[in-house]
């Protein structure tokens, strides 16, 4: 899937336009809305692995969620070393949700697209989004009690882990040993 936060493409199925799916000829596949579908399997990390690979369960789009069920469906995907999917459910969140958490959710789903490219051995991307998120968060509304959610420790373990990231030139974290508590 293509969706994103921040104007990147982090996961598409390498198909190029025209609807051919990987340019041999076989149709795209699409959902209802005609969007293209990416039915290749992915790792934890959200990579594309070869047609016929065994994946990790894709996540469906679009769940509502209560922002209880959010933080702790994105945590267990944290905790499992699966940034990418994390992403996804808070992603879902900030779409589905009041505006004013938009910053929240979607501050959140940056620091989970940094530590996927972190993982991946991207460091300037995944330091890059680190901070971004970092800063969405500690300049956005303040959502009261943010359901819990350790912001400021957010924001210092990811302004933090991209230091490290840059520092480390290149080489890739471990995404599950890096993942942050989403609350104190």
């Amino acid at each position: 899937m293509n969706r994103t936060t921040d104007g990147q493409d982090h996961g598409g199925d390498g198909a190029s336009g025209g609807g051919d799916g990987a340019g041999r000829g076989a149709r795209r596949d699409r959902d209802q809305e005609g969007r293209a579908r990416s039915a290749r399997p992915r790792d934890g990390l959200g990579r594309p692995l070869p047609y016929g690979a065994e994946g990790v369960p894709r996540l469906p789009e679009g769940v509502v969620r209560e922002p209880g069920e959010t933080v702790r469906e994105a945590q267990r995907l944290l905790d499992a070393g699966m940034p990418f999917h994390a992403h996804e459910v808070f992603e879902d969140a900030w779409k589905s949700g009041p505006t004013a958490e938009r910053d929240l959710w979607q501050g959140l789903a940056q620091l989970a697209v940094g530590l996927t490219h972190a993982a991946r051995g991207n460091a300037a991307g995944g330091a890059r989004l680190l901070r971004r998120g970092a800063d969405r968060l500690a300049g956005g509304s303040p959502v009261p009690g943010a359901y819990g959610i350790d912001v400021a420790g957010l924001v210092a373990w990811a302004r933090e882990l991209a230091e490290r990231t840059e520092s480390a030139g290149g080489d890739p974290v471990d995404a599950a040993g890096e993942a942050p508590r989403l609350r104190a």
